[in-house]
Protein backbone atom coordinates (compact mmCIF):
# COMPACT_ATOMS: atom_id res chain seq x y z
CA UNK A 1 0.00 0.00 0.00
CA UNK A 2 2.84 2.41 0.82
CA UNK A 3 4.29 1.73 -2.64
CA UNK A 4 0.94 2.54 -4.22
CA UNK A 5 0.89 5.80 -2.25
CA UNK A 6 4.38 6.71 -3.47
CA UNK A 7 3.37 5.96 -7.04
CA UNK A 8 0.25 8.09 -6.50
CA UNK A 9 -2.07 5.25 -7.37
CA UNK A 10 -3.81 5.51 -3.99
CA UNK A 11 -4.44 8.23 -1.45
CA UNK A 12 -5.20 8.20 2.25
CA UNK A 13 -8.09 10.15 3.69
CA UNK A 14 -9.21 10.58 7.29
CA UNK A 15 -12.34 8.62 8.17
CA UNK A 16 -13.72 11.55 10.14
CA UNK A 17 -12.55 15.14 9.81
CA UNK A 18 -13.12 18.00 12.21
CA UNK A 19 -14.17 21.23 10.51
CA UNK A 20 -14.49 23.97 13.11
CA UNK A 21 -17.21 22.86 15.51
CA UNK A 22 -18.44 20.21 13.08
CA UNK A 23 -17.47 16.71 12.10
CA UNK A 24 -17.76 15.14 8.66
CA UNK A 25 -17.74 11.40 8.03
CA UNK A 26 -15.93 10.89 4.74
CA UNK A 27 -17.63 7.55 4.13
CA UNK A 28 -21.32 8.47 4.50
CA UNK A 29 -20.93 12.31 4.48
CA UNK A 30 -22.86 12.61 7.75
CA UNK A 31 -22.56 16.02 9.43
CA UNK A 32 -25.29 15.61 12.08
CA UNK A 33 -23.57 16.07 15.45
CA UNK A 34 -26.17 13.88 17.18
CA UNK A 35 -24.94 10.93 15.09
CA UNK A 36 -21.34 11.18 16.31
CA UNK A 37 -20.11 9.73 19.61
CA UNK A 38 -16.81 8.96 21.36
CA UNK A 39 -15.19 5.79 22.67
CA UNK A 40 -11.85 4.97 24.37
CA UNK A 41 -9.73 3.99 21.36
CA UNK A 42 -6.95 1.41 21.73
CA UNK A 43 -5.35 2.57 18.49
CA UNK A 44 -4.86 6.27 19.24
CA UNK A 45 -5.03 5.96 23.06
CA UNK A 46 -7.61 8.70 23.50
CA UNK A 47 -11.33 9.42 23.33
CA UNK A 48 -11.93 9.00 19.62
CA UNK A 49 -14.95 10.29 17.69
CA UNK A 50 -16.80 7.76 15.52
CA UNK A 51 -19.81 7.95 13.19
CA UNK A 52 -22.99 6.15 14.30
CA UNK A 53 -24.76 6.87 11.04
CA UNK A 54 -22.90 4.20 9.03
CA UNK A 55 -21.95 1.93 11.91
CA UNK A 56 -23.60 -1.06 10.23
CA UNK A 57 -20.74 -1.01 7.69
CA UNK A 58 -18.07 -1.20 10.38
CA UNK A 59 -16.86 1.57 12.68
CA UNK A 60 -15.27 4.67 11.14
CA UNK A 61 -13.44 6.94 13.61
CA UNK A 62 -11.06 9.91 13.61
CA UNK A 63 -8.04 7.64 13.47
CA UNK A 64 -9.47 5.35 10.79
CA UNK A 65 -7.85 5.70 7.38
CA UNK A 66 -9.89 5.45 4.21
CA UNK A 67 -8.01 4.48 1.06
CA UNK A 68 -9.10 5.74 -2.35
CA UNK A 69 -7.81 4.88 -5.81
CA UNK A 70 -6.51 7.90 -7.70
CA UNK A 71 -4.43 6.17 -10.35
CA UNK A 72 -5.35 5.59 -13.98
CA UNK A 73 -8.76 4.18 -14.74
CA UNK A 74 -8.94 0.48 -15.47
CA UNK A 75 -9.58 0.12 -19.19
CA UNK A 76 -11.81 -2.62 -20.58
CA UNK A 77 -14.20 -3.21 -23.42
CA UNK A 78 -16.70 -6.00 -23.98
CA UNK A 79 -18.10 -5.79 -27.52
CA UNK A 80 -21.12 -8.01 -28.13
CA UNK A 81 -21.33 -8.87 -24.42
CA UNK A 82 -25.10 -9.40 -24.46
CA UNK A 83 -26.28 -12.99 -24.93
CA UNK A 84 -30.05 -12.75 -24.66
CA UNK A 85 -32.44 -14.13 -27.22
CA UNK A 86 -35.63 -12.54 -25.94
CA UNK A 87 -37.64 -9.92 -27.76
CA UNK A 88 -38.75 -6.57 -26.36
CA UNK A 89 -42.30 -5.34 -26.68
CA UNK A 90 -42.82 -1.96 -28.46
CA UNK A 91 -43.10 -0.19 -25.08
CA UNK A 92 -39.99 -1.94 -23.76
CA UNK A 93 -38.17 -1.05 -26.99
CA UNK A 94 -39.00 2.64 -26.52
CA UNK A 95 -37.65 2.57 -22.95
CA UNK A 96 -34.55 0.60 -23.98
CA UNK A 97 -33.70 3.17 -26.66
CA UNK A 98 -34.13 6.04 -24.20
CA UNK A 99 -31.87 4.28 -21.65
CA UNK A 100 -29.24 3.63 -24.33
CA UNK A 101 -29.36 7.26 -25.51
CA UNK A 102 -28.94 8.54 -21.93
CA UNK A 103 -25.94 6.27 -21.32
CA UNK A 104 -24.35 7.45 -24.56
CA UNK A 105 -24.88 11.18 -23.86
CA UNK A 106 -24.90 11.27 -20.04
CA UNK A 107 -27.40 12.86 -17.69
CA UNK A 108 -30.37 11.57 -15.69
CA UNK A 109 -33.39 9.49 -16.68
CA UNK A 110 -36.44 8.23 -14.80
CA UNK A 111 -37.98 5.01 -16.12
CA UNK A 112 -41.56 4.91 -14.77
CA UNK A 113 -42.79 1.43 -15.66
CA UNK A 114 -45.78 -0.41 -14.22
CA UNK A 115 -45.26 -3.51 -12.07
CA UNK A 116 -44.56 -6.46 -14.34
CA UNK A 117 -43.41 -4.32 -17.31
CA UNK A 118 -40.06 -6.16 -17.57
CA UNK A 119 -37.69 -3.42 -16.40
CA UNK A 120 -34.65 -5.70 -16.20
CA UNK A 121 -34.85 -6.65 -19.87
CA UNK A 122 -35.08 -2.98 -20.85
CA UNK A 123 -31.66 -2.39 -19.30
CA UNK A 124 -29.80 -5.01 -21.33
CA UNK A 125 -28.96 -3.00 -24.45
CA UNK A 126 -27.94 0.07 -22.46
CA UNK A 127 -25.62 -2.00 -20.27
CA UNK A 128 -24.18 -3.65 -23.39
CA UNK A 129 -23.37 -0.21 -24.83
CA UNK A 130 -21.78 0.94 -21.56
CA UNK A 131 -19.54 -2.14 -21.37
CA UNK A 132 -18.58 -1.70 -25.01
CA UNK A 133 -17.60 1.93 -24.27
CA UNK A 134 -15.53 0.87 -21.25
CA UNK A 135 -17.98 2.33 -18.75
CA UNK A 136 -18.33 0.75 -15.33
CA UNK A 137 -21.95 0.02 -14.36
CA UNK A 138 -23.62 -0.35 -10.96
CA UNK A 139 -27.17 -1.58 -10.41
CA UNK A 140 -28.27 -0.70 -6.89
CA UNK A 141 -31.42 -1.86 -5.14
CA UNK A 142 -32.64 -1.35 -1.57
CA UNK A 143 -32.97 -5.07 -0.72
CA UNK A 144 -30.62 -8.06 -0.56
CA UNK A 145 -33.18 -10.51 -1.93
CA UNK A 146 -33.45 -8.45 -5.14
CA UNK A 147 -29.64 -8.53 -5.52
CA UNK A 148 -29.70 -12.32 -5.13
CA UNK A 149 -32.53 -12.65 -7.65
CA UNK A 150 -31.03 -10.22 -10.17
CA UNK A 151 -27.45 -11.53 -10.18
CA UNK A 152 -28.07 -14.89 -11.91
CA UNK A 153 -30.32 -13.20 -14.50
CA UNK A 154 -27.60 -10.71 -15.35
CA UNK A 155 -24.95 -13.44 -15.47
CA UNK A 156 -27.03 -15.36 -17.99
CA UNK A 157 -27.40 -12.21 -20.11
CA UNK A 158 -23.71 -11.19 -19.85
CA UNK A 159 -21.82 -14.48 -19.33
CA UNK A 160 -18.40 -13.13 -20.34
CA UNK A 161 -18.43 -10.06 -18.07
CA UNK A 162 -16.86 -10.20 -14.56
CA UNK A 163 -19.47 -9.53 -11.88
CA UNK A 164 -19.48 -8.41 -8.26
CA UNK A 165 -22.60 -9.05 -6.19
CA UNK A 166 -22.49 -6.93 -3.04
CA UNK A 167 -24.66 -7.25 0.07
CA UNK A 168 -24.09 -7.86 3.78
CA UNK A 169 -21.78 -10.88 4.07
CA UNK A 170 -20.95 -10.99 0.35
CA UNK A 171 -17.60 -12.52 -0.63
CA UNK A 172 -17.21 -10.16 -3.62
CA UNK A 173 -16.46 -7.03 -1.57
CA UNK A 174 -12.83 -6.65 -2.67
CA UNK A 175 -13.25 -7.70 -6.30
CA UNK A 176 -13.06 -5.18 -9.13
CA UNK A 177 -15.78 -5.76 -11.70
CA UNK A 178 -17.09 -3.77 -14.67
CA UNK A 179 -20.65 -4.72 -13.65
CA UNK A 180 -21.67 -4.46 -9.99
CA UNK A 181 -25.04 -5.40 -8.50
CA UNK A 182 -25.35 -4.11 -4.94
CA UNK A 183 -27.65 -3.06 -2.17
CA UNK A 184 -27.79 0.72 -1.79
CA UNK A 185 -25.99 0.39 1.58
CA UNK A 186 -22.95 -1.10 -0.18
CA UNK A 187 -22.55 2.09 -2.24
CA UNK A 188 -21.08 3.66 0.91
CA UNK A 189 -17.88 1.77 0.05
CA UNK A 190 -17.35 3.63 -3.24
CA UNK A 191 -16.25 7.07 -4.31
CA UNK A 192 -16.33 8.26 -7.92
CA UNK A 193 -16.26 4.64 -9.10
CA UNK A 194 -19.10 4.24 -11.61
CA UNK A 195 -19.83 5.80 -14.99
CA UNK A 196 -23.42 4.50 -14.98
CA UNK A 197 -25.53 4.25 -11.83
CA UNK A 198 -28.88 2.45 -12.11
CA UNK A 199 -31.06 2.64 -9.01
CA UNK A 200 -33.91 0.14 -8.98
CA UNK A 201 -37.05 0.70 -6.88
CA UNK A 202 -35.96 4.24 -6.09
CA UNK A 203 -39.18 4.78 -4.12
CA UNK A 204 -38.62 1.79 -1.82
CA UNK A 205 -37.61 1.86 1.83
CA UNK A 206 -34.93 2.41 3.08
CA UNK A 207 -33.46 4.33 0.10
CA UNK A 208 -36.42 6.68 -0.28
CA UNK A 209 -36.37 7.64 3.41
CA UNK A 210 -32.62 7.78 4.01
CA UNK A 211 -30.59 10.80 2.88
CA UNK A 212 -27.41 8.86 3.64
CA UNK A 213 -28.15 6.27 0.95
CA UNK A 214 -29.05 8.97 -1.55
CA UNK A 215 -25.78 10.76 -0.84
CA UNK A 216 -23.93 7.43 -1.14
CA UNK A 217 -25.32 6.90 -4.65
CA UNK A 218 -24.13 10.36 -5.74
CA UNK A 219 -20.72 9.87 -4.12
CA UNK A 220 -20.26 6.51 -5.86
CA UNK A 221 -20.86 8.05 -9.30
CA UNK A 222 -18.29 9.82 -11.39
CA UNK A 223 -18.99 13.53 -11.77
CA UNK A 224 -19.98 13.22 -15.44
CA UNK A 225 -21.76 9.90 -14.91
CA UNK A 226 -25.21 8.72 -15.98
CA UNK A 227 -27.93 8.24 -13.38
CA UNK A 228 -30.97 6.10 -14.21
CA UNK A 229 -33.87 5.61 -11.80
CA UNK A 230 -36.30 2.70 -12.15
CA UNK A 231 -39.67 2.66 -10.40
CA UNK A 232 -43.28 1.61 -10.76
CA UNK A 233 -44.38 4.13 -8.16
CA UNK A 234 -42.62 7.53 -8.20
CA UNK A 235 -43.66 9.93 -5.47
CA UNK A 236 -46.22 12.66 -6.13
CA UNK A 237 -43.59 15.33 -6.85
CA UNK A 238 -41.83 13.18 -9.44
CA UNK A 239 -45.14 12.17 -11.03
CA UNK A 240 -46.08 15.83 -11.56
CA UNK A 241 -42.65 16.60 -13.02
CA UNK A 242 -42.95 13.68 -15.45
CA UNK A 243 -46.51 14.44 -16.52
CA UNK A 244 -45.69 18.14 -17.07
CA UNK A 245 -42.50 17.42 -19.03
CA UNK A 246 -40.18 18.86 -16.36
CA UNK A 247 -38.14 15.71 -15.92
CA UNK A 248 -36.35 13.50 -18.43
CA UNK A 249 -38.40 10.33 -18.25
CA UNK A 250 -39.96 7.49 -20.17
CA UNK A 251 -43.31 6.08 -19.04
CA UNK A 252 -44.36 2.48 -19.69
CA UNK A 253 -48.07 2.22 -18.92
CA UNK A 254 -48.49 -1.46 -19.90
CA UNK A 255 -47.13 -4.88 -19.06
CA UNK A 256 -45.30 -6.83 -21.73
CA UNK A 257 -48.17 -9.36 -22.04
CA UNK A 258 -50.52 -6.62 -23.35
CA UNK A 259 -53.25 -7.09 -20.73
CA UNK A 260 -54.54 -4.19 -18.61
CA UNK A 261 -53.53 -3.72 -14.99
CA UNK A 262 -56.08 -5.14 -12.50
CA UNK A 263 -57.92 -2.31 -10.74
CA UNK A 264 -58.57 -2.53 -6.97
CA UNK A 265 -62.08 -2.67 -5.52
CA UNK A 266 -62.80 -0.72 -2.30
CA UNK A 267 -64.92 -2.58 0.28
CA UNK A 268 -65.91 -0.99 3.58
CA UNK A 269 -65.62 -3.61 6.33
CA UNK A 270 -66.34 -1.55 9.45
CA UNK A 271 -64.25 -1.70 12.61
CA UNK A 272 -62.18 -4.72 11.62
CA UNK A 273 -59.86 -4.37 14.62
CA UNK A 274 -62.78 -4.55 17.05
CA UNK A 275 -64.11 -7.66 15.36
CA UNK A 276 -60.72 -9.39 15.45
CA UNK A 277 -60.44 -8.55 19.16
CA UNK A 278 -63.74 -10.36 19.66
CA UNK A 279 -62.37 -13.40 17.83
CA UNK A 280 -64.30 -12.87 14.60
CA UNK A 281 -63.15 -12.37 11.02
CA UNK A 282 -65.12 -9.42 9.54
CA UNK A 283 -67.92 -10.83 7.38
CA UNK A 284 -66.85 -9.32 4.01
CA UNK A 285 -63.24 -10.42 4.53
CA UNK A 286 -64.39 -13.92 5.45
CA UNK A 287 -66.59 -14.18 2.34
CA UNK A 288 -63.64 -13.07 0.18
CA UNK A 289 -61.39 -15.65 1.84
CA UNK A 290 -64.04 -18.38 1.56
CA UNK A 291 -64.46 -17.77 -2.18
CA UNK A 292 -60.70 -18.15 -2.76
CA UNK A 293 -60.72 -21.45 -0.85
CA UNK A 294 -63.68 -22.74 -2.88
CA UNK A 295 -61.96 -21.73 -6.14
CA UNK A 296 -58.68 -23.33 -5.02
CA UNK A 297 -56.92 -20.06 -5.83
CA UNK A 298 -53.89 -18.81 -3.92
CA UNK A 299 -54.03 -15.41 -2.27
CA UNK A 300 -52.05 -12.91 -0.24
CA UNK A 301 -53.79 -10.99 2.53
CA UNK A 302 -51.88 -7.91 3.68
CA UNK A 303 -52.12 -6.52 7.21
CA UNK A 304 -50.75 -3.16 8.42
CA UNK A 305 -49.18 -4.56 11.62
CA UNK A 306 -47.76 -7.87 12.83
CA UNK A 307 -49.95 -7.80 15.95
CA UNK A 308 -53.23 -7.83 13.99
CA UNK A 309 -51.95 -10.37 11.49
CA UNK A 310 -50.98 -12.80 14.26
CA UNK A 311 -54.33 -12.24 15.96
CA UNK A 312 -56.14 -13.08 12.69
CA UNK A 313 -54.06 -16.16 11.74
CA UNK A 314 -55.64 -18.72 14.13
CA UNK A 315 -59.11 -17.48 13.13
CA UNK A 316 -58.34 -18.24 9.50
CA UNK A 317 -56.60 -21.52 10.36
CA UNK A 318 -59.84 -22.76 11.91
CA UNK A 319 -61.10 -22.94 8.31
CA UNK A 320 -57.80 -23.57 6.46
CA UNK A 321 -55.13 -25.19 8.68
CA UNK A 322 -52.45 -24.93 5.95
CA UNK A 323 -52.52 -21.13 6.03
CA UNK A 324 -49.45 -19.28 7.32
CA UNK A 325 -48.34 -15.77 8.18
CA UNK A 326 -45.00 -14.09 7.44
CA UNK A 327 -43.25 -10.87 8.47
CA UNK A 328 -39.78 -9.32 8.35
CA UNK A 329 -38.56 -10.86 11.63
CA UNK A 330 -39.90 -14.33 10.86
CA UNK A 331 -36.96 -16.81 10.98
CA UNK A 332 -38.80 -19.02 8.45
CA UNK A 333 -39.60 -16.14 6.10
CA UNK A 334 -37.76 -17.54 3.06
CA UNK A 335 -39.15 -21.05 3.56
CA UNK A 336 -42.72 -19.80 3.81
CA UNK A 337 -42.45 -17.63 0.72
CA UNK A 338 -40.95 -20.55 -1.21
CA UNK A 339 -43.73 -22.84 0.03
CA UNK A 340 -46.22 -20.27 -1.26
CA UNK A 341 -44.47 -20.27 -4.65
CA UNK A 342 -44.56 -24.09 -4.65
CA UNK A 343 -48.32 -24.07 -4.04
CA UNK A 344 -48.07 -25.66 -0.59
CA UNK A 345 -49.70 -22.71 1.20
CA UNK A 346 -53.15 -21.74 -0.12
CA UNK A 347 -53.36 -18.28 1.43
CA UNK A 348 -50.55 -16.35 3.11
CA UNK A 349 -51.06 -13.51 5.57
CA UNK A 350 -48.30 -10.93 5.29
CA UNK A 351 -47.12 -7.46 6.20
CA UNK A 352 -45.79 -5.06 3.56
CA UNK A 353 -42.57 -7.10 3.21
CA UNK A 354 -44.15 -8.89 0.23
CA UNK A 355 -45.36 -5.75 -1.53
CA UNK A 356 -42.41 -6.07 -3.95
CA UNK A 357 -40.25 -8.75 -5.50
CA UNK A 358 -42.68 -11.67 -5.20
CA UNK A 359 -44.22 -13.16 -8.33
CA UNK A 360 -46.79 -15.94 -8.00
CA UNK A 361 -48.51 -16.70 -11.32
CA UNK A 362 -52.19 -17.07 -10.40
CA UNK A 363 -53.01 -15.08 -7.30
CA UNK A 364 -55.59 -12.75 -5.75
CA UNK A 365 -54.73 -10.09 -3.17
CA UNK A 366 -56.60 -8.43 -0.31
CA UNK A 367 -55.52 -5.56 1.94
CA UNK A 368 -57.03 -5.47 5.42
CA UNK A 369 -57.04 -2.00 6.98
CA UNK A 370 -56.12 -0.23 3.73
CA UNK A 371 -56.76 3.06 5.54
CA UNK A 372 -53.64 2.58 7.69
CA UNK A 373 -50.92 5.16 6.97
CA UNK A 374 -48.37 2.42 6.26
CA UNK A 375 -50.31 1.73 3.08
CA UNK A 376 -49.05 4.69 1.06
CA UNK A 377 -49.99 5.26 -2.57
CA UNK A 378 -46.72 3.61 -3.57
CA UNK A 379 -47.29 0.57 -1.33
CA UNK A 380 -50.86 0.06 -2.58
CA UNK A 381 -49.81 0.26 -6.25
CA UNK A 382 -47.05 -2.25 -5.59
CA UNK A 383 -49.45 -4.58 -3.75
CA UNK A 384 -51.93 -4.37 -6.62
CA UNK A 385 -49.00 -5.15 -8.92
CA UNK A 386 -48.71 -8.67 -7.46
CA UNK A 387 -51.89 -9.59 -9.40
CA UNK A 388 -52.03 -10.56 -13.08
CA UNK A 389 -48.29 -10.60 -13.77
CA UNK A 390 -48.27 -13.87 -15.71
CA UNK A 391 -49.39 -13.97 -19.37
CA UNK A 392 -51.21 -17.23 -18.55
CA UNK A 393 -53.13 -15.57 -15.71
CA UNK A 394 -53.33 -11.85 -16.57
CA UNK A 395 -56.43 -11.22 -14.46
CA UNK A 396 -57.09 -11.37 -10.75
CA UNK A 397 -58.89 -9.75 -7.87
CA UNK A 398 -57.41 -7.02 -5.72
CA UNK A 399 -59.64 -5.75 -2.89
CA UNK A 400 -58.88 -2.99 -0.38
CA UNK A 401 -60.90 -3.65 2.82
CA UNK A 402 -61.09 -0.42 4.79
CA UNK A 403 -62.74 1.48 7.63
CA UNK A 404 -62.63 4.72 5.65
CA UNK A 405 -61.13 5.73 2.30
CA UNK A 406 -57.83 7.59 2.27
CA UNK A 407 -56.16 9.87 -0.24
CA UNK A 408 -53.49 7.20 -0.78
CA UNK A 409 -56.14 4.60 -1.72
CA UNK A 410 -57.84 6.96 -4.17
CA UNK A 411 -54.56 8.11 -5.76
CA UNK A 412 -53.34 4.51 -6.12
CA UNK A 413 -56.51 3.55 -7.99
CA UNK A 414 -56.34 6.70 -10.13
CA UNK A 415 -52.72 5.95 -11.04
CA UNK A 416 -53.58 2.42 -12.21
CA UNK A 417 -56.61 3.67 -14.18
CA UNK A 418 -54.46 6.38 -15.80
CA UNK A 419 -51.85 3.82 -16.85
CA UNK A 420 -54.50 1.63 -18.47
CA UNK A 421 -56.01 4.65 -20.22
CA UNK A 422 -52.61 5.76 -21.57
CA UNK A 423 -51.77 2.19 -22.63
CA UNK A 424 -55.00 1.97 -24.63
CA UNK A 425 -54.29 5.29 -26.35
CA UNK A 426 -50.84 4.03 -27.36
CA UNK A 427 -52.20 0.65 -28.51
CA UNK A 428 -50.16 -1.24 -25.91
CA UNK A 429 -52.98 -3.46 -24.60
CA UNK A 430 -55.34 -5.65 -26.57
CA UNK A 431 -58.74 -5.24 -24.89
Amino acid sequence: MDEHIRQRFCAYKKGIERKGNRYVCNRCKNTDLTLFATFPCARCQRECVYCRNCLMMGRISECTTLVTWCGPNVSFSYPNALHWNGELSPAQREASEKITETIRKGGDLLVWAVCGAGKTEMLFEGIELALQMGKRVAIATPRTDVVLELTPRMKRAFPEVPFASLYGGSEDRHRFAPLVIATTHQLLRFERAFDVMIIDEVDAFPYSADDTLQRAAKKAMKEEGTLIFLTATPDEKWQRACLHGKRNCVILPARYHRHPLPIPTFRWCGNWKGQLQKGRIPRLIFLWFQKRMEMGKQALIFFPEIEWMERALPLFQNHAPAMEAVHSEDPKRKEKVQAMRDGKIPILLTTTILERGVTIPNIDVAVVGAENRIFTESALVQIAGRVGRSPKYPDGDITFFHHGKTRAMIRAKQQLLRMNRDARKKGLIDD
